[in-house]
């Protein structure tokens, strides 16, 4: 089987993953690459000087390339940002013929007035936000996050018979323009672009595995450079994402402004701090400024959560990933606060970060050790499988209508 690319372009680092599918839906590991962004490349997650992305997806890519000895084209690269808009939505639908069996060709005529109705909404919200009538956006992302049939849980609804069909969809829209940006800088690398991800919800991806029968459940934070991508996940549906625009460089302007040193200094900072090797009086200060912009990122994730857990609760496991991850006083902030309170957990939520080797259905190669930084770029190869699969000889729900779901 042919070789996918997994291309996390991020705004702090590109992280190239090749890997190779097999026959029991398992991922092996061929090649990693990371390089590191250029100031200015990246701008709220989405591409803002396309030569220079380039420059440094070319090393990324020579890196992992050299690394498998394979040169992957068939690519799945992320996308992230506050215009990005993922929902899950609930769609009642009676059936004109309860006696005759679903077919794929309703589905898939359902599953088409669902994206649909989903993307005027999402142009509408981005229309807001930018104070541009005319912007233009496209689906990126669709799945089925649980289906009934008259009160009944399936889960496949082809050759089943019944009146009333209620089924909660997963859509992510983005705008145009980022698309186009991400199209152009593959063309550039002579990639051929399979389709374009969600981050949050290719990490989901990654946690889920090739397991279509999933039962995972959680809140996935996602700390990137420029931005914080959160997915809820429940019993192995996307139940929806959302994004805000502060990440780990944030952090270290904060750190910056408050000791009065340039970025770079800042970032070294920051780091001698998490390890430690910082003096009582710089660590206080260091502490304060981090403390500070941790609590504005904590408001954040509560905006991003409060809509989530209204008819239930919400996943007490919060699972982080992302360079901005590595921060260890916002872990500890995140386990031992009370930013949750006004939140639909149960319980106070138990917090850790992903591990990678712990990810199913992942076949790594001996003695590499990727941190939680690649739960992105990992997830973006399942995307990819996903988007190659729906063989439709398997009685699967994401492989009977995989096709169906694809843009």
């Amino acid at each position: 089987m042919n070789t996918i690319l997994g291309l996390d372009i991020g705004t702090e680092f590109v992280k190239a993953v090749i890997a190779r599918p097999n026959k029991k839906g398992k991922l092996e590991i061929l090649g990693i690459g990371k390089a590191k962004q250029s100031e200015g490349s990246m701008y709220d997650g989405g591409v803002a000087d396309i030569p220079a992305v380039v420059a440094t997806c070319e090393k990324a890519l020579k890196e992992a390339e050299d690394q498998s000895g394979e040169r992957a084209e068939t690519t799945v690269v992320g996308i992230a940002g506050e215009l990005i808009k993922g929902n899950t939505t609930t769609v009642n639908y009676s059936r004109k013929n309860p006696d005759k069996p679903i077919t794929d060709a309703e589905m898939n005529e359902i599953i088409k007035k669902v994206q649909q109705k989903s993307g005027e909404v999402a142009r509408k919200t981005v229309a807001i936000e930018t104070g541009n009538d005319n912007v233009e956006v496209r689906l990126i992302n669709s799945a089925i996050v649980s289906l009934t049939i008259d009160g009944y849980k399936i889960s496949n609804p082809i050759g089943f018979k019944g009146s009333d069909l209620v089924i909660q969809f997963y859509t992510a829209f983005a705008p145009m323009i980022h698309v186009a940006a991400i199209e152009k800088v593959c063309a550039e690398l002579n990639l051929d672009l399979l389709t374009v991800a969600v981050e949050p919800f290719a990490v989901c991806r990654a946690c889920l595995g090739d397991d279509a029968d999933s039962k995972f459940s959680g809140v996935v934070i996602d700390i990137g450079g420029g931005t914080t991508d959160i997915a809820v996940v429940e019993d192995g549906g996307v139940e929806g994402t959302r994004m805000f625009s502060i990440g780990g460089r944030s952090f270290t302007h904060q750190v910056a402004e408050t000791l009065g040193l340039d970025f770079g200094a800042a970032e070294e900072k920051k780091l001698a701090f998490d390890s430690g090797d910082l003096d009582d009086r710089e660590k206080s200060k260091v502490e304060s400024a981090l403390s500070h912009n941790i609590n504005v990122w904590l408001t954040g994730v509560e905006v991003a959560l409060e809509e989530f857990g209204a008819d239930g609760s919400l996943p007490r496991s919060v699972l982080l990933c992302g360079g901005g991850a590595s921060l260890s006083l916002l872990q500890e902030t995140l386990a031992i606060s009370d930013w949750y309170t006004n939140l639909a957990f149960s319980r106070r939520p138990v917090i850790h970060l992903i591990d990678v080797h712990d990810l199913p259905d992942l076949i790594l190669p001996e003695k590499t050790k990727l941190d939680h930084s690649y739960a992105t770029a990992l997830g973006l190869l399942r995307v990819g499988v996903d988007t190659l699969a729906g063989a439709p000889e398997e009685n699967k729900l994401r492989a009977k209508i995989a096709k169906l779901l694809q843009n």
